[in-house]
């Protein structure tokens, strides 16, 4: 017993009715070792204690967030005081270099312990006694939290399931792989893309695959999708006022703000909001103060605002450096005004066009069993047709077909080639087609007519 407890340092007076049980959650066998078993239903009374020395408690993987390891390091650096009373300075020359070891790269970790701080204060955890002061008032909500400081100790866990590169052109994607690398490191700098092209280039696909290789794994809890549309707001994306169940109005966070939070308190985790069709909304309104904290160099708590909606006073809020956002635009919508130069200035705009070529004809012959000969057919008929599409003065590049439409889902049964791809034009690019041209609907008609006559018949 007596190896065991030398090992605890001195507990304030709020720790005295302590049990070992307690302790046991926070101490781990592996920083000493023990001459003998110990009772953990045993009670003891620490102020016994003869020796001192410091307290070592031990983070495994499961408590990897920013405001778990806070807490806990808080925790420790009140025992090692042997006081419930610290300051943000003592904190931080404790822990400032740990903790820029675990996530290096985090421009501004002081900034993110004050508000971790902060949070431990509204959840009745702290009291803080002046400006840089607090005094620790619930030490149960960090027991049980397993803890240690240091960067080693971290697991490869996370590196299942990998997902890079590689994993999305196996997937299906026909890009040079050149140009998924370039468009990720510009995900990685800009903090925010937008993927553009006409129908049917596979932006949506894209996207939600990016932001797995960006990730490093297929995690769908760290992605969160929104449809903008003409009639979305301010108060729906970022915070407005909502009826409460008890017929009053309540301040409600949107989705935006939402994936904010969840950022901050695991900075070390990628997450990433896909925004479907940007164009679509008026991002300016819809983004608000938003929009000048989008930028990859405001990316700190330094570069706070306050929101139109605040919850508390002098509340302010940043977007961490950890948060991307990927948008994706249908460049051939008419209907849509041009994107807002404020916002282009903050994304990197990434331009997809079709893809029909050598690994799209092997893709779709390995997945759906389509011979290689009539999809070098149909290869030559969609760029003809892109190309009239193209050099139109009414339409132009952003008008093309993409590749989506003849680009048939894996496993799906296609006994006959020819019926497949006739009724592919008929029901998906016809009406496109008829869209396009809806002022000389005779061009569309021949238009269609060159996509399927004197086609062969093939088996699948």
């Amino acid at each position: 017993m007596n190896n065991y407890v030398q090992s605890v340092a001195m507990q304030p007076s709020w720790m005295a009715r302590t049990t070992l049980n307690d302790i046991g959650q926070l101490i781990q066998k592996s920083t000493w070792q023990f001459e003998e078993d110990i009772n953990l239903t045993d009670k003891v009374n620490l102020s016994d204690v003869q020796e001192t020395s410091v307290t070592r408690i031990k983070c495994t993987e499961k408590y990897n967030t920013w405001q778990e390891m806070i807490a806990c390091q808080v925790y420790q650096l009140c025992c090692d005081k042997s006081s419930s009373e610290f300051t943000k300075q003592e904190f931080l020359d404790r822990f400032e270099n740990d903790l820029d070891k675990r996530w290096p790269g985090r421009k501004d970790i002081e900034g993110t312990v004050v508000h971790c701080l902060g949070v431990m204060r509204k959840n009745n955890q702290l009291e803080q006694l002046s400006r840089d002061s607090y005094r620790l008032l619930d030490e149960r909500s960090v027991q049980g939290l397993d803890v240690q400081t240091s960067h080693d100790v971290l697991t490869t866990e996370k590196n299942r399931d990998s997902y890079n590169v590689d994993s999305i052109i196996k997937d299906g994607c026909f890009l040079p792989k050149a140009k998924i690398e370039k468009t990720l490191e510009r995900l990685e700098a800009k903090k925010n893309i937008i993927l553009q092209g006409p129908p049917g280039t596979g932006k949506t696909w894209l996207a939600k695959r990016l932001t797995f290789a960006l990730i490093g794994q297929r995690d769908d809890s760290k992605i969160r999708a929104v449809q903008f549309h003409p009639n979305l707001s301010y108060e729906d994306f970022i915070r407005g006022w909502r009826p409460s169940g008890e017929g009053k109005l309540t301040l409600v966070d949107g989705p935006f703000m939402e994936m904010i939070k969840t950022a901050i308190d695991d900075p070390e985790s990628k997450y990433v909001i896909v925004i479907e069709e940007i164009n679509r909304g008026n991002p300016a309104q819809v983004f608000g103060e938003m929009l000048t904290l989008l930028e990859a160099d405001k990316r700190s708590p330094n570069e706070a605002l306050e929101l139109s909606y605040r919850k508390t006073a002098g509340e302010r809020i940043y977007i961490p450096s950890n948060l991307y956002v990927v948008g994706t635009m249908n460049i051939a919508d008419r209907s849509l005004a041009l994107v807002d130069l404020a916002l282009r200035r903050r994304f990197a705009f990434i331009d997809l066009e079709p893809i029909l070529g050598k690994a799209w004809r092997d893709w779709v012959r390995d997945k759906n069993g389509i011979d290689s000969e009539f999809l070098d057919n149909i290869e030559q008929r969609i760029s003809a047709l892109n190309d009239e599409i193209t050099k139109d003065p009414s339409l132009g590049a952003q008008f093309q077909i993409g590749h989506s439409y003849v680009t048939p889902a894996v496993g799906m049964d296609i006994t006959d080639a020819k019926e497949w791809f006739v009724e592919v034009v008929e029901t998906e690019i016809g009406p496109l087609l008829d869209e396009y041209w809806f002022d000389d609907l005779e061009k569309s008609r021949k238009a269609q007519k060159r996509l399927t006559e004197g086609l062969q018949v093939y088996a699948s």
